[in-house]
Protein backbone atom coordinates (compact mmCIF):
# COMPACT_ATOMS: atom_id res chain seq x y z
CA UNK A 1 0.00 0.00 0.00
CA UNK A 2 1.25 3.47 -0.89
CA UNK A 3 0.46 6.27 1.55
CA UNK A 4 -1.25 9.06 -0.40
CA UNK A 5 -3.79 9.98 2.25
CA UNK A 6 -6.54 7.82 3.73
CA UNK A 7 -9.17 8.93 1.20
CA UNK A 8 -7.17 7.78 -1.84
CA UNK A 9 -5.86 4.24 -1.39
CA UNK A 10 -3.11 3.19 -3.80
CA UNK A 11 -1.70 -0.31 -4.20
CA UNK A 12 0.41 -2.08 -6.83
CA UNK A 13 -0.32 -5.67 -7.71
CA UNK A 14 0.00 -8.02 -10.66
CA UNK A 15 1.47 -5.35 -12.92
CA UNK A 16 -1.22 -2.72 -12.28
CA UNK A 17 -1.60 0.28 -10.00
CA UNK A 18 -4.97 0.35 -8.26
CA UNK A 19 -6.17 3.81 -7.28
CA UNK A 20 -9.24 3.62 -5.09
CA UNK A 21 -11.41 6.55 -3.99
CA UNK A 22 -12.08 5.77 -0.34
CA UNK A 23 -14.50 8.30 1.06
CA UNK A 24 -17.80 6.40 0.89
CA UNK A 25 -19.40 8.31 3.79
CA UNK A 26 -19.29 11.41 1.54
CA UNK A 27 -20.21 9.52 -1.65
CA UNK A 28 -16.55 9.72 -2.64
CA UNK A 29 -16.76 13.47 -3.26
CA UNK A 30 -13.32 14.77 -4.17
CA UNK A 31 -11.36 17.36 -2.18
CA UNK A 32 -8.24 19.30 -3.11
CA UNK A 33 -6.09 16.88 -1.13
CA UNK A 34 -7.67 13.92 -2.92
CA UNK A 35 -6.98 15.49 -6.32
CA UNK A 36 -3.34 15.93 -5.36
CA UNK A 37 -3.10 12.29 -4.29
CA UNK A 38 -4.77 11.12 -7.51
CA UNK A 39 -2.34 13.12 -9.63
CA UNK A 40 0.65 11.75 -7.74
CA UNK A 41 -0.58 8.18 -8.09
CA UNK A 42 -0.93 8.52 -11.86
CA UNK A 43 2.34 10.34 -12.42
CA UNK A 44 4.50 7.99 -10.37
CA UNK A 45 2.99 4.85 -11.93
CA UNK A 46 4.60 5.54 -15.30
CA UNK A 47 8.02 5.60 -13.63
CA UNK A 48 7.64 1.98 -12.58
CA UNK A 49 8.74 -0.57 -15.17
CA UNK A 50 6.66 -3.23 -13.42
CA UNK A 51 3.38 -1.34 -13.87
CA UNK A 52 1.55 -1.54 -17.19
CA UNK A 53 -1.91 -0.19 -16.33
CA UNK A 54 -3.75 2.04 -13.87
CA UNK A 55 -7.12 1.06 -12.40
CA UNK A 56 -9.57 3.56 -10.92
CA UNK A 57 -12.08 2.11 -8.48
CA UNK A 58 -14.11 3.30 -5.51
CA UNK A 59 -15.41 2.07 -2.18
CA UNK A 60 -19.10 1.97 -1.37
CA UNK A 61 -22.05 2.32 -3.73
CA UNK A 62 -21.03 5.53 -5.53
CA UNK A 63 -18.10 5.95 -7.91
CA UNK A 64 -17.87 9.64 -7.05
CA UNK A 65 -20.31 12.48 -6.45
CA UNK A 66 -17.80 14.80 -8.15
CA UNK A 67 -16.33 17.78 -6.34
CA UNK A 68 -16.91 18.23 -2.64
CA UNK A 69 -18.56 21.59 -3.18
CA UNK A 70 -17.87 22.85 0.34
CA UNK A 71 -14.16 22.14 -0.04
CA UNK A 72 -14.31 23.43 -3.60
CA UNK A 73 -15.69 26.81 -2.52
CA UNK A 74 -13.15 27.09 0.29
CA UNK A 75 -10.28 26.08 -2.00
CA UNK A 76 -11.25 27.17 -5.53
CA UNK A 77 -8.84 26.37 -8.37
CA UNK A 78 -6.21 29.12 -8.37
CA UNK A 79 -4.71 28.54 -11.78
CA UNK A 80 -3.58 25.71 -13.99
CA UNK A 81 -1.12 24.46 -11.36
CA UNK A 82 -3.89 23.71 -8.84
CA UNK A 83 -4.38 20.06 -7.75
CA UNK A 84 -7.51 19.51 -9.81
CA UNK A 85 -5.73 20.56 -13.00
CA UNK A 86 -2.69 18.49 -12.02
CA UNK A 87 -5.04 15.49 -11.91
CA UNK A 88 -6.68 16.29 -15.23
CA UNK A 89 -3.36 16.77 -17.00
CA UNK A 90 -2.01 13.58 -15.43
CA UNK A 91 -4.96 11.73 -16.98
CA UNK A 92 -4.29 13.21 -20.40
CA UNK A 93 -0.55 12.59 -20.25
CA UNK A 94 -0.52 9.11 -18.78
CA UNK A 95 1.35 6.76 -21.11
CA UNK A 96 -0.24 3.74 -19.43
CA UNK A 97 -3.67 2.31 -20.25
CA UNK A 98 -6.32 3.55 -17.82
CA UNK A 99 -9.14 1.30 -16.60
CA UNK A 100 -12.22 2.44 -14.67
CA UNK A 101 -14.58 0.37 -12.53
CA UNK A 102 -17.75 2.42 -12.08
CA UNK A 103 -20.57 1.62 -9.70
CA UNK A 104 -23.50 3.86 -8.92
CA UNK A 105 -23.34 7.57 -9.68
CA UNK A 106 -20.46 9.17 -11.58
CA UNK A 107 -21.09 12.90 -11.28
CA UNK A 108 -19.14 15.71 -12.95
CA UNK A 109 -15.48 14.79 -12.99
CA UNK A 110 -16.56 11.22 -12.22
CA UNK A 111 -17.82 11.09 -15.80
CA UNK A 112 -15.39 13.42 -17.54
CA UNK A 113 -12.37 11.48 -16.26
CA UNK A 114 -13.73 8.41 -18.04
CA UNK A 115 -13.15 10.13 -21.38
CA UNK A 116 -9.43 9.65 -20.73
CA UNK A 117 -9.79 5.97 -19.89
CA UNK A 118 -9.11 3.14 -22.30
CA UNK A 119 -11.43 0.65 -20.62
CA UNK A 120 -14.61 1.51 -18.71
CA UNK A 121 -16.66 -1.16 -16.93
CA UNK A 122 -19.89 -0.18 -15.20
CA UNK A 123 -22.45 -1.90 -13.03
CA UNK A 124 -26.11 -1.96 -14.17
CA UNK A 125 -27.00 0.81 -11.70
CA UNK A 126 -24.27 3.18 -12.90
CA UNK A 127 -25.47 6.66 -13.76
CA UNK A 128 -23.52 9.41 -15.50
CA UNK A 129 -24.38 13.06 -14.82
CA UNK A 130 -22.74 16.36 -15.87
CA UNK A 131 -24.37 19.19 -13.85
CA UNK A 132 -21.94 21.95 -14.83
CA UNK A 133 -24.49 24.30 -16.42
CA UNK A 134 -26.88 23.75 -13.50
CA UNK A 135 -24.14 25.22 -11.29
CA UNK A 136 -23.62 28.07 -13.77
CA UNK A 137 -20.25 26.58 -14.73
CA UNK A 138 -18.77 25.03 -17.87
CA UNK A 139 -17.31 21.57 -18.55
CA UNK A 140 -13.76 20.55 -17.64
CA UNK A 141 -11.25 17.77 -18.38
CA UNK A 142 -11.52 18.64 -22.10
CA UNK A 143 -14.98 17.09 -22.03
CA UNK A 144 -16.28 19.84 -24.34
CA UNK A 145 -13.95 18.30 -26.93
CA UNK A 146 -13.86 14.62 -25.99
CA UNK A 147 -17.50 13.93 -25.11
CA UNK A 148 -18.91 14.90 -28.54
CA UNK A 149 -16.14 12.84 -30.12
CA UNK A 150 -17.03 9.86 -27.96
CA UNK A 151 -20.82 9.85 -28.05
CA UNK A 152 -21.77 12.34 -30.78
CA UNK A 153 -22.84 15.96 -30.61
CA UNK A 154 -26.53 15.34 -29.96
CA UNK A 155 -26.08 13.07 -26.96
CA UNK A 156 -23.30 15.29 -25.65
CA UNK A 157 -25.59 18.32 -25.87
CA UNK A 158 -28.22 16.52 -23.78
CA UNK A 159 -25.67 15.74 -21.09
CA UNK A 160 -23.76 19.04 -21.12
CA UNK A 161 -26.51 21.58 -21.83
CA UNK A 162 -29.48 19.93 -20.11
CA UNK A 163 -27.63 17.93 -17.47
CA UNK A 164 -29.57 14.86 -18.61
CA UNK A 165 -28.37 11.73 -16.79
CA UNK A 166 -27.26 8.73 -18.82
CA UNK A 167 -27.97 5.23 -17.60
CA UNK A 168 -25.47 2.39 -17.82
CA UNK A 169 -27.36 0.85 -20.72
CA UNK A 170 -27.51 4.19 -22.56
CA UNK A 171 -23.81 4.75 -21.90
CA UNK A 172 -23.03 1.33 -23.33
CA UNK A 173 -24.99 2.08 -26.48
CA UNK A 174 -23.39 5.51 -26.81
CA UNK A 175 -19.84 4.22 -26.39
CA UNK A 176 -19.10 5.89 -23.06
CA UNK A 177 -18.91 2.47 -21.39
CA UNK A 178 -17.24 -0.63 -22.80
CA UNK A 179 -19.20 -3.26 -20.87
CA UNK A 180 -21.83 -3.62 -18.15
CA UNK A 181 -20.79 -5.99 -15.38
CA UNK A 182 -22.72 -7.18 -12.33
CA UNK A 183 -21.46 -5.57 -9.13
CA UNK A 184 -20.14 -8.81 -7.66
CA UNK A 185 -18.03 -9.42 -10.78
CA UNK A 186 -16.82 -5.86 -11.38
CA UNK A 187 -13.48 -6.05 -9.61
CA UNK A 188 -12.63 -9.48 -11.03
CA UNK A 189 -13.43 -8.28 -14.55
CA UNK A 190 -11.24 -5.22 -14.16
CA UNK A 191 -8.45 -7.28 -12.62
CA UNK A 192 -8.56 -9.67 -15.59
CA UNK A 193 -8.16 -6.78 -18.05
CA UNK A 194 -5.32 -5.33 -16.00
CA UNK A 195 -3.58 -8.71 -15.93
CA UNK A 196 -4.00 -9.11 -19.68
CA UNK A 197 -2.38 -5.71 -20.23
CA UNK A 198 0.44 -6.51 -17.82
CA UNK A 199 1.21 -9.64 -19.87
CA UNK A 200 1.81 -7.57 -23.02
CA UNK A 201 5.17 -6.09 -24.08
CA UNK A 202 5.09 -2.85 -22.06
CA UNK A 203 6.83 -0.52 -24.52
CA UNK A 204 4.68 -1.69 -27.44
CA UNK A 205 1.59 -1.09 -25.30
CA UNK A 206 2.71 2.43 -24.43
CA UNK A 207 3.54 3.30 -28.04
CA UNK A 208 0.19 1.92 -29.21
CA UNK A 209 -1.72 4.01 -26.69
CA UNK A 210 0.23 7.07 -27.82
CA UNK A 211 -0.85 6.46 -31.42
CA UNK A 212 -4.48 5.76 -30.50
CA UNK A 213 -4.89 8.81 -28.27
CA UNK A 214 -3.50 11.16 -30.91
CA UNK A 215 -2.85 14.82 -30.22
CA UNK A 216 -2.55 15.20 -26.44
CA UNK A 217 -1.51 18.83 -26.92
CA UNK A 218 -4.96 19.62 -28.33
CA UNK A 219 -6.59 17.97 -25.33
CA UNK A 220 -4.47 19.95 -22.90
CA UNK A 221 -5.13 23.16 -24.79
CA UNK A 222 -8.86 22.56 -24.47
CA UNK A 223 -8.36 21.96 -20.75
CA UNK A 224 -6.59 25.32 -20.54
CA UNK A 225 -9.39 27.16 -22.35
CA UNK A 226 -12.08 25.43 -20.29
CA UNK A 227 -10.14 26.30 -17.12
CA UNK A 228 -10.04 29.99 -17.99
CA UNK A 229 -13.78 30.11 -18.69
CA UNK A 230 -14.49 27.98 -15.61
CA UNK A 231 -12.62 30.45 -13.43
CA UNK A 232 -14.62 33.38 -14.78
CA UNK A 233 -17.87 31.53 -14.39
CA UNK A 234 -17.04 30.55 -10.81
CA UNK A 235 -16.72 34.23 -9.91
CA UNK A 236 -19.94 35.20 -11.67
CA UNK A 237 -23.19 36.28 -9.95
CA UNK A 238 -24.93 33.36 -11.70
CA UNK A 239 -22.59 30.85 -10.09
CA UNK A 240 -22.88 32.45 -6.66
CA UNK A 241 -26.66 32.20 -6.92
CA UNK A 242 -26.53 28.59 -8.15
CA UNK A 243 -24.17 27.50 -5.37
CA UNK A 244 -26.26 29.29 -2.73
CA UNK A 245 -29.34 27.43 -3.99
CA UNK A 246 -27.45 24.13 -3.88
CA UNK A 247 -26.29 24.57 -0.29
CA UNK A 248 -29.75 25.78 0.76
CA UNK A 249 -31.33 22.66 -0.73
CA UNK A 250 -28.91 20.44 1.24
CA UNK A 251 -29.88 22.16 4.47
Amino acid sequence: MIDTGKEIAVSDRAGARWVRIARPDKKNALTVEMYAALAEAIETASEREDISAIVFAAEGTTFTAGNDLGDFMNNPPAGMDSPVFDFLHALARSPLPLIAAVQGAAVGVGTTMLLHCDFVYATPNARFVLPFVDLALVPEAASSLLLPQAIGHLRAAEMLYLGKPMSAQEALGAGLVGAIVEADALEATVAATAAALAAKPRRALIETKKLVRGNVAAIEERMRVEGEVFGRRLASPEAKKAFAAFFASRK
